[in-house]
């Protein structure tokens, strides 16, 4: 019960505080305000349409949320099992953030009261450092990853193990780096800021088609054979322990946001990549085996919410699944994922923020 009165007084005091910086104190204060707010759609207008698209770069977009990243592991055509899913054992987190004039800042931290909805302690430990970063330009969309784990289990409950309890891994570790890059073609009619950051606001249904770029390198490691003695025991003898990969090359995509009554939306996007590299497996009976060739990779985005002058929320999810080694009779797939439900609140900037940002980020 504790937990829940941490809670309540968190929610508490964000909506306070929202509250405060909603009363514009004088007459001139919001003269000045309403001057700054015509300024910046004079000055949006000339990059996008604000007949779909209404900025709020101005004004500070403040944000609670609640957060989980994970990379996962999915083994398809294996003997036994026909697919085996590890996962780590990550953490949900509560963060705070802001963003102004195309600056954000996020902190987000894995609280103990967040106990109930994390796994359980039989899913053994993940120690992991995952550094996704998502920036959302006008024109460009780009994504960077680094992110390192140990420790999986194996999903679902009972999977390589003999007893019915989840196979446990303290061996295992994922290492993938990469970036991407891609152009927003409609970018004057659809707003990926809108669903992703809410700095903006989509008012009318619009969609876009992407073209760009990425590239991968990234290794899975075991100490012993990465599939389960107790999933098939020839292909356990085999003992693969190592899949690594790395490769380049173009993607193309779509996304498109629905907009219902001006104010609710849901946002889709989904790019492919058609990249060039080479895949290694690394076993004990085989040695390694190279596969050089093709590696297709599909990197998706959701975001479900609700956009208002002041008030804003979304339920987002993306997902990048990079196939490893699509040559192989095991194939590998990586799934680097992020979950967040974010609640938002705009207000106006304090001066001293102002002053701050525009000696970094100075107006047109």
């Amino acid at each position: 019960m504790p937990y829940l009165h941490r809670i309540a007084l968190t929610i508490f005091l964000f909506l306070l505080l929202s509250e405060v910086h909603a009363q514009i104190t004088s007459e001139k204060e919001q003269t000045d305000f309403e001057k700054e707010q015509q300024k910046e759609l004079d000055s949006f207008s000339e990059d996008a349409d604000t007949n779909y698209i209404y900025p709020y770069h101005y004004q500070i977009t403040g944000r609670v949320y609640l957060a989980k990243k994970w990379t996962g592991i999915d083994l398809f055509n294996v003997p036994g099992a026909d697919r085996l899913h590890y996962r780590p054992n990550s953490s949900y987190n509560v963060g705070v953030g802001v963003t102004y004039k195309g600056i954000t800042v996020n902190l987000a931290y894995g609280f103990g009261f967040l106990g109930f909805l994390n796994p359980s302690k039989e899913l053994g430990v993940t120690t992991y450092l995952d550094l996704q970063t998502h920036m959302y330009g006008r024109k460009w969309l780009v994504d960077v990853m680094a992110q390192v784990y140990k420790g999986f289990y194996a999903s679902p409950q009972g999977t390589g193990s003999t007893d019915g309890s989840y196979y446990l891994r303290s061996d295992l570790n994922v290492n993938e780096f990469g970036a991407s890059v891609q152009y927003v073609f409609n970018n004057r009619r659809f707003s990926y800021r809108a669903a992703f950051l809410q700095n903006e606001w989509q008012k009318k249904s619009a969609g876009t088609f992407l073209l760009g770029a990425e590239a991968y390198y990234g290794t899975v490691n075991g100490d012993s054979s990465i599939i389960p003695i107790h999933v098939h025991e020839a292909t356990a003898d085999r003992n693969i322990k190592q899949f690594r990969h790395y490769k380049f090359g173009p993607s193309i995509g779509y996304a498109y946001t629905l907009v219902i009554k001006k104010h609710f939306f849901a946002t889709g996007s989904l790019s492919a990549n058609a990249a060039v590299g080479n895949s290694t497996t690394v076993s004990r009976a085989d040695g390694e085996e190279n596969n050089f060739g093709f590696i297709p990779s599909a990197f998706y985005r959701i975001s479900l919410g609700y956009n208002s002058e002041r008030w804003a929320a979304s339920a987002i999810y993306t997902s990048n699944n990079i196939s490893a080694n699509p040559g192989s009779a095991i194939r590998s797939v990586l799934n680097a994922s992020n979950i967040r439900l974010n609640l938002v609140y705009r207000f106006a900037a304090p001066k001293g923020i102002k002053k701050t940002v525009n000696k970094v980020k100075p107006d047109k």
